[in-house]
């Protein structure tokens, strides 16, 4: 399995990377997980050229992905989607791992 990015997601990421005047070609979106939030780990999402020697790497719909280890732990299997709705918009996380995922949708227990 991997992190799945939904093509939405991709073309949210895509206008962000033009917006902001990035160089598509070295940005990379990091996912991770913090401790925190109202259900105990809070979703990171991150446009970087940095990655490390031991990030578990993906390209999905012409994103590269890169994650830490102990965030994949978590993560592994989750599908990122971009909601653009009356109530609100925003980047949007189905996870098998999670246990208990909190109102908001951006913090889970595992």
């Amino acid at each position: 399995m991997a992190i799945i990015l939904t093509e939405t997601a991709a073309r949210e990421i895509t206008t962000i990377i033009k917006q902001q005047e990035l160089d598509a070609g070295k940005i990379r979106l990091r996912v991770g997980v913090k401790g925190g939030g109202c259900s105990g780990f809070s979703y990171l999402l991150d446009l970087t050229e940095q990655t490390k020697e031991t990030d578990e790497s993906f390209e999905q719909h012409g994103i590269m992905i890169v994650c830490d280890p102990k965030s994949y732990l978590y993560l592994n299997g989750t599908t990122i989607d971009f909601r653009d709705e009356v109530m609100g918009r925003g980047f949007v996380f189905s996870n098998p791992n999670a246990t208990n995922t909190c109102g908001c949708s951006s913090s889970f227990q595992a």
